[in-house]
């Protein structure tokens, strides 16, 4: 046995120093066979080496789960650095357990650790699947292995997976919406799954996050990722059985299958949002009630400020209503009013946010005449105009 652990540890050290940081912790039961524990380390140190890259430059992801295991990677990116000791490589990926599984499998467990002061600082835990496949092995995330047995409801180009009852009625009125938005996007053919959760621990528990330190007292929260025309989301707010869900959000997950959000300008992204869903179970009606309440009676305020300094006027931190997204808001239901969603598409395409929003000004006078001198004017009249 000695001999064995010993033989181990000597593989893992040898593939450590010539490709990777991946650490094996000495009490590890790596597969009897040296050569599966030799390709299986490493095969998972350059998965994780990769899992530091965009998702789609990640050629050890096991091809049949991609969009399922790309969901888990957004989690896993990035995880090596910290803002607080400011080093880009603080946390060290560990081994900490591997288990054999059915079909060749081996169920993997990774941890990222950080010393400080010779005290250990654990940022995360992972989760993966590992499949021999021939001489090496691509990694899945285990969200497909932990849903085998979910049902499954199909409406529409969406796809419920759950695992007891689902509230059907509140899937067509879903449908009804999420088509009427396809409809303004000129979107086809687009494919969305849903995976639904009780609360946010469940969603992390489904996708092999089983810690993640950024998402301490998280109870509630929605991952998703999107491959071509399908689009995975993981709910994670009081969703199992679908009784409610966000139109807010809703916008946000068609869009995302029309053009990539980076792509858009965010501001009129989530003006459009506020206007056609609401945010937060709150109306486009209430949030603009509230906006006249609590921040149009100042007549002195310059509406281009709050562009450059966002200011929050909802209940709380995290229920945030931006002054600047019930402005653009208006100004959207302006261009769609005069020129069709057509104007509001060449305005969401003005280009990515950016400091002192030249192109947003230039889009914004070429659709409504509205420019940087007379904004201030120009809004102050939809605001009042608007019932």
């Amino acid at each position: 046995m000695k001999k064995l652990l010993f033989l181990f540890l000597l593989i893992s050290s040898v593939v450590y120093a010539q490709t990777s940081r991946l650490i094996v912790s000495p009490n590890i039961y790596l597969p009897q066979d040296s050569t599966i524990s030799k390709q299986l380390i490493s095969s998972l140190n350059e998965f994780l080496i990769l899992a530091q890259k965009p998702n789609e430059k990640n050629s050890l992801v096991f091809p049949a789960e991609k969009i399922e295991t790309f969901i888990q990677l957004d989690e896993v990116n990035g995880m090596e650095k910290s803002g607080r000791f400011k080093d880009d490589f603080f946390y060290k990926p560990y081994l900490t357990n591997v288990v054999a599984a059915e079909d060749s499998k081996y169920l993997i467990k990774v941890s990222y650790i950080g010393v400080n002061e010779k005290t250990p600082v654990l940022a995360g835990s992972f989760e993966f699947i590992a499949h021999k496949i021939n001489n090496s092995f691509l990694f899945s995330s285990p969200l497909v292995r932990n849903t085998k047995y979910w049902k499954t409801e199909k409406v529409g180009n969406n796809i419920f997976r759950f695992q007891n009852s689902i509230n059907k009625e509140k899937l067509q009125e879903f449908d009804k919406l999420a088509t009427k938005f396809d409809k303004k996007l000129k979107s086809v053919n687009k494919l969305s799954e849903f995976y639904l959760c009780s609360d946010f621990v469940a969603v992390q528990k489904l996708i092999g996050v089983d810690y993640k330190i950024d998402y301490n007292g998280y109870a509630e929260n929605t991952l998703s990722s999107t491959i071509g025309d399908k689009k995975l989301i993981v709910l994670g707010s009081n969703s199992a059985n679908f009784n409610e869900f966000d139109p807010h959000d809703l916008w946000h997950d068609r869009l995302s299958l029309a053009i990539s959000r980076q792509k858009v300008n965010k501001p009129i992204d989530e003006a459009c949002a506020y206007l056609y869903g609401g945010s937060w179970g709150i109306s486009w009606q209430d949030i603009f009630k509230q906006f006249k309440e609590k921040v149009a009676t100042d007549k002195n305020a310059k509406w281009a400020d709050f562009k450059e300094k966002p200011v929050n006027f909802g209940e709380s931190q995290e229920k945030h209503l931006l002054v600047d997204y019930v402005v653009n808001a208006l100004i959207v239901q302006k261009i769609e009013k005069e020129k069709g969603f057509d104007g509001v598409w060449e305005f969401l395409n003005c280009g990515p946010y950016e400091k002192g929003n030249e192109n947003y000004y230039k889009s914004l006078e070429k659709l409504t005449g509205f420019t940087k001198a007379n904004y201030n004017d120009k809004v102050w009249e939809l605001i009042n105009n608007e019932k």
